[in-house]
C-alpha cells in the first residue's frame, strides 16, 4: 500500500521534497536499479498530466527526491490536484510508492 503524503507547493517557485521509503520492517526501499514515474492531474480521471516531477534518489538509502522546476509549478493554477509515484522494479514490477493531494497555493509576484 503506498504511503499517503500530501504536498504543498508555491506557484512560481522550485519545489523539491525528499521523502524517506521504507519496506513493512521499517528498513530503507532499495532504490536501486529501479525507475520512477511521478504525475500531477487535477483529478484521479483526468487524462491530462499537469506536471510530471523529475526524481532522483540515493539507491540502497531509500530516499527519494521529488522536483518540480518553477516553470512547472508556474503553469499550474492554483487549487488541489492529485499525484502519485509509481516505481517500476528491474523485474518489471511496477508498485505504487506514495500518492496524496498537491496543493498549489498561488503566487503574488510576478516577472
Amino acid at each position: 500500500m503506498a504511503s499517503i503524503s500530501n504536498l504543498f507547493v508555491d506557484q512560481g517557485s522550485d519545489f523539491n521534497i525528499t521523502v524517506s521509503l521504507t519496506d513493512a520492517t521499517d528498513s530503507a526501499l532499495n532504490l536501486a536499479s529501479t525507475t520512477f514515474l511521478g504525475q500531477v492531474r487535477k483529478s484521479h480521471g483526468s487524462n491530462t498530466v499537469k506536471a510530471t516531477f523529475n526524481t532522483s534518489n540515493d539507491g540502497v538509502g531509500g530516499n527519494l527526491t521529488l522536483n518540480l522546476t518553477d516553470t512547472q509549478t508556474a503553469a499550474l493554477e492554483s487549487g488541489r490536484y492529485v499525484y502519485d509515484v509509481i516505481q517500476t522494479a528491474s523485474d518489471g514490477i511496477k508498485t505504487r510508492l506514495i500518492e496524496g493531494q498537491l496543493i498549489v497555493t498561488p503566487s503574488v509576484s510576478r516577472s
